[in-house]
């Protein structure tokens, strides 16, 4: 059974960063993965993704130019480098793995983690 596992979420004031971490056990760390993330009364959005092989990336518009994703095979982890946040960033943050298909839609995805809360506030 795949399991992810999110962590790093906080409360933060704007302007500053935070790095999210997913880990991802009971599978071997394959297949492409991605972040998305929901605020209340809102649909999941696309944030990022990673291709398993060649390690290229993609991001929805609300993360271009300030949030960075990564991936640490080795560790079976992926990362969200969040820079220059906004109030408008609050939202849970998922992590997602399992990819069969486009990378930015939500139903592609196998595999879910539980969520991490970011908050962005003064």
């Amino acid at each position: 059974q795949v399991q992810l596992v999110e962590s790093g979420g906080g409360v933060v004031q704007p302007g500053t960063s935070l790095r999210l971490s997913c880990v991802v056990s009971g599978s071997t760390f394959t297949g492409d993965t991605g972040w998305f993330r929901q605020a209340p009364g809102k649909e999941r959005e696309f944030v990022a993704a990673i291709r398993w092989s060649g390690g290229g990336t993609w991001y929805g518009d609300p993360a271009k130019g300030r949030f960075t994703i990564a991936r640490d095979n080795a560790k079976n982890t992926m990362y969200l480098q969040m820079n220059s946040l906004k109030p408008e960033d609050t939202a849970v943050y998922y992590c997602a793995a399992g990819c069969v298909g486009t990378m930015s839609s939500a139903r592609e995805y196998q595999n879910w983690g539980q969520g991490t809360q970011v908050t962005v506030s003064s």
